[in-house]
C-alpha cells in the first residue's frame, strides 16, 4: 500500500505492457507482438495518461495474459495483482519446513519488502510467479519429486533472466529429472512459439533482445554496481557462475541451498534487472531461512528484509539500487563458504542430508 501511495503514477506499468502485447498478438497476430508500435498505440488507447513502453518479455507472458483481455483494463490489473501476489503468499505458505511463529514470520517477512513482492505487484511485474515457482520447485526437490520439481521450475521461463542459473546447478548437483523435466517443458513452450509466431516472430524476438538496454535497466548489474563492462565483466559473470556450480556439486547431497544459491548467482551475472527483481532476493533469503535454522541466520536476514522495507526507502535509510549487487555478492560469498566448510552441526547435517 505504501508503494501505491507513493507512486501512483507508475502502478501496472508493466502489466500495461502485458496487457497491450497480449491485445496485438489476438488482434494483428502473435508474429507482431514485438512490433513495438503496435504495442506503443494500444497502450496508448488502454491508458493514455500512463508510460508506454516495448514489450520485451518472452511471449510466454503475453499468453498468459489472454484470458484477462477479456475484462476491462483496470479489472483485468486488479485481478492479476491479487493472483501474483497470492500466488507467492501461497507458495510460501505451503513451501515452508519450519513450525510455529517462525514459519509465519518468515513468510511476511518475504512478502513485505519495498524493492520486492510489494513493488512487484504494484507494477504489475511476472516476477512474483517466478519466484512462487522457484519456492514451490525448492520444496519439491526436498521431498525428492524431482519431476514436479522441474514442472514448477519452467516458470523461469515467464523472466528467465532472474534465476536462470538454477536449472544447470541442479545437473551439477545430480537432480537429473528435475533438469529434464524443465528442459522438456522449455521445449514445449518454444515448439509453441515457433508454431504461434513463426520465423518473423521470433526473429523480431531476438532483434528485441540485441537492442540497448531500456535506460535504468543496468543499476541492479555488475554495471550499474562496479561500472565495469566488456572483457572484465564477462570474465566475472564467469568467475560468479563457476563459483556457483562448483559449489552446486559439493551441495550435490541436497539441493536446499543450491536453488538460493543459484537465484543469486543468477541476479549477479544478469545483464539488465529492475528493482522488482530484487523479488527473487527476498525469496531466496526465505529458503535460507527455512534451511538454516542458526541464530545468526535468523537475526541476519530478517535485518536484510528490513534495510528493503517501506518504512526504511521512504525514511532514505535504504541502500540505492547499485549497492544490492555488493549484499548480493556477500550473501553468495557466505553461502558458498558454508557450503565449502567441514560438516560441525547437526545443522549443517540436516542440509545437507537428502529430504
Amino acid at each position: 500500500m505504501l508503494d501505491i501511495w507513493q507512486r501512483p503514477e507508475r502502478i501496472g506499468i508493466d502489466f500495461h505492457t502485458y496487457f497491450a502485447a497480449a491485445t496485438v498478438g489476438l488482434q494483428q497476430g502473435w508474429p507482431h507482438i514485438y512490433d513495438q508500435a503496435l504495442v506503443a498505440a494500444v497502450q496508448e488507447r488502454l491508458v493514455s495518461r500512463e508510460l508506454s513502453q516495448p514489450f520485451l518479455s518472452p511471449p510466454t507472458v503475453a499468453w498468459l495474459v489472454v484470458p484477462l483481455t477479456f475484462f476491462s483494463y483496470w479489472v483485468a490489473y486488479a485481478v492479476w495483482a491479487l493472483f501474483t501476489f497470492a500466488s507467492l503468499a501461497v507458495a510460501l505458505a505451503w513451501s515452508g519446513v519450519s513450525a510455529g511463529m517462525s514459519r509465519w514470520i518468515a513468510v511476511v517477512a518475504a512478502l513485505s519488502p519495498w524493492w520486492g513482492a510489494v513493488h512487484a505487484v504494484s507494477l504489475g511485474q511476472v516476477v512474483p510467479l517466478v519466484a512462487a515457482g522457484v519456492v514451490v520447485g525448492w520444496r519439491l526437490l526436498r521431498d525428492d519429486r524431482d519431476i514436479a520439481a522441474g514442472i514448477a521450475l519452467s516458470v523461469i521461463f515467464l523472466k528467465p533472466n532472474t534465476a536462470i542459473i538454477v536449472p544447470f546447478a541442479l545437473v551439477v548437483a545430480g537432480r537429473y529429472r528435475a533438469f529434464a523435466s524443465w528442459l522438456a517443458m522449455g521445449g514445449v513452450l518454444a515448439l509453441i512459439a515457433i508454431l504461434l509466431m513463426g520465423v518473423q516472430g521470433i526473429s523480431a524476438y531476438v532483434n528485441e533482445l540485441r537492442a540497448p538496454l531500456p535506460i535504468g535497466a543496468d543499476a541492479l548489474t555488475l554495471h550499474g554496481a562496479w561500472d565495469v563492462t566488456g572483457v572484465v565483466a564477462l570474465a566475472l559473470r564467469i568467475l560468479i557462475v563457476g563459483a556457483v556450480l562448483a559449489t552446486a556439486f559439493k551441495l550435490r547431497g541436497s539441493p536446499g541451498m543450491v536453488v538460493p544459491l543459484a537465484v543469486v548467482g543468477s541476479l549477479l551475472i544478469s545483464p539488465y534487472l529492475h528493482a522488482s527483481d530484487l523479488c527473487m532476493l527476498a525469496a531466496a533469503a526465505w529458503i535460507v531461512w527455512e534451511e538454516r535454522p542458526d541464530t545468526a541466520w535468523r537475526v541476519a536476514l530478517p535485518a536484510g528484509w528490513v534495510l528493503a522495507s517501506p518504512y526504511v526507502w521512504l525514511a532514505t535509510h535504504s541502500p540505492g539500487l547499485n549497492r544490492w549487487p555488493t549484499i548480493e555478492l556477500i550473501f553468495l560469498a557466505v553461502l558458498g563458504l558454508m557450503a565449502w566448510r567441514p560438516l560441525t552441526s547437526a545443522a549443517d547435517l540436516r542440509t545437507r542430508a537428502p529430504a
